[in-house]
């Protein structure tokens, strides 16, 4: 039976994660995991995430069921198998993995299932927000109609928000291997208002980056920017801070999927500081890309040092053996944060989403009362 998703009341902690799971970080280093009362507050923290993907966070449950309806793919269809599927040996075999999942999604009712229980599980988190990174040509170009996809998406959108209060935008990208045909059926679907849907905020870029210069998708993003759309692609994650440049001089970012390789270039530190130009970090998916050998080498404090504001997201949560939650405890331990030092960095993520002001100003009340009712003797 599915967990009933409950809001928690200032001052009390939901469940973080379900039973049997363990956090990433302290499977691989047990030195990694933030104290036990912090794990039971963030559990509770009323939260936003900006960087993660929608087919990348279909749970093992939701996996298995799909890989079920289509037996003619390789991917397990047993929950415990995927544990070892999802063991990647470096970024190019995680890319590989993806698109196997990718596969799976072949009908509007997948699309409409994905995306409904993606929200059932931000929900138990306590992400009050979410823009989810979505990949329309992935199930275009595998014969799904495109207003019968943005219609499942919107449905599961709507429908979540009426049972769970979770707010979900989408942030539309291109997947890059796939070149620059998609990148124009990406930017159609983006910008045609016949077609592009109401929860739409963003344009991105994802996929891999060596091979993949970012300068050949200009023409796109001035496009979908001219329509109203916020630039976010991924940049810097396995290729080093010249990437970051790219996507900032040639499309308009206004934040960074990922940006990892910044901290090696101290004058690109200084400019994201300077403009406020956030990094979308996270940490879990870093390693298990290899993008980071371990937790110790991790950037992100060098970000903080630096002056650049980041958000804390886990990317593909399912496929790292990760969740939000998690994610925070590993910046906990990484940043050296307290209850409100951790309070400060979710409303960070809420300060740079693209949600309206009036929602901004509601989850960041919602953030001061939950910790103000922890905190209070």
């Amino acid at each position: 039976m599915d967990q009933p998703i409950t809001r928690v009341p200032p001052g009390r902690a939901a469940p973080g994660r379900r039973s049997g799971e363990e956090p990433l970080t302290e499977h691989l280093d047990p030195s990694a995991a933030a104290p036990r009362d912090l794990h039971a507050f963030i559990a509770g923290l009323p939260k936003a995430e900006l960087h993660v993907h929608h087919v990348g966070s279909a749970s093992p449950r939701i996996v298995s069921e799909l890989a079920a309806r289509h037996p003619d793919s390789r991917v397990p269809t047993d929950p415990e198998a995927l544990v070892d599927y999802f063991t990647f040996t470096d970024f190019a075999h995680f890319i590989e993995v993806y698109l196997s999942v990718v596969d799976l999604i072949r009908t509007p009712e997948d699309v409409r299932l994905l995306t409904y229980e993606v929200a059932r599980d931000l929900a138990r988190q306590q992400v009050h927000y979410a823009e989810l990174t979505i990949t329309p040509w992935s199930s275009t170009r595998r014969n799904i109609d495109e207003f019968a996809f943005m219609d499942a998406i919107e449905d599961a959108r709507k429908a979540a928000e009426a049972e769970f209060g979770t707010v979900l935008r989408w942030c539309f990208d291109i997947p890059g291997e796939a070149g620059l045909e998609a990148a124009e059926e990406t930017t159609r679907l983006a910008t045609d208002d016949r077609v592009r849907p109401e929860g739409l905020v963003s344009f991105g870029l994802g996929g891999p980056e060596i091979g993949v210069p970012r300068p050949q998708f200009k023409p796109y993003f001035d496009r979908a920017v001219a329509a109203g759309l916020r630039s976010v692609p991924h940049a810097g994650e396995t290729t080093g801070p010249e990437t970051v440049w790219d996507a900032l001089t040639h499309l308009g970012a206004e934040r960074i999927g990922h940006g990892t390789s910044s901290f090696r270039d101290p004058k690109l530190l200084a400019h994201l500081a300077e403009h406020r130009i956030p990094l979308e970090v996270c940490p879990t998916s870093n390693i298990a890309t290899r993008a980071v050998r371990t937790l110790a080498e991790h950037p992100i404090k060098q970000f903080v040092e630096a002056g650049v504001v980041i958000s804390i997201n886990s990317d593909d949560p399912p496929m790292f053996g990760t969740d939000l939650n998690n994610e925070y405890a590993v910046a906990a331990r990484l940043l050296e944060l307290d209850e409100r030092g951790l309070a400060a960095l979710a409303k960070s993520a809420v300060d740079v989403s693209f949600l309206d002001e009036p929602g901004k100003a509601r989850i960041r009340d919602e953030i001061d009362s939950y910790t103000s009712g922890w905190l209070a003797p």
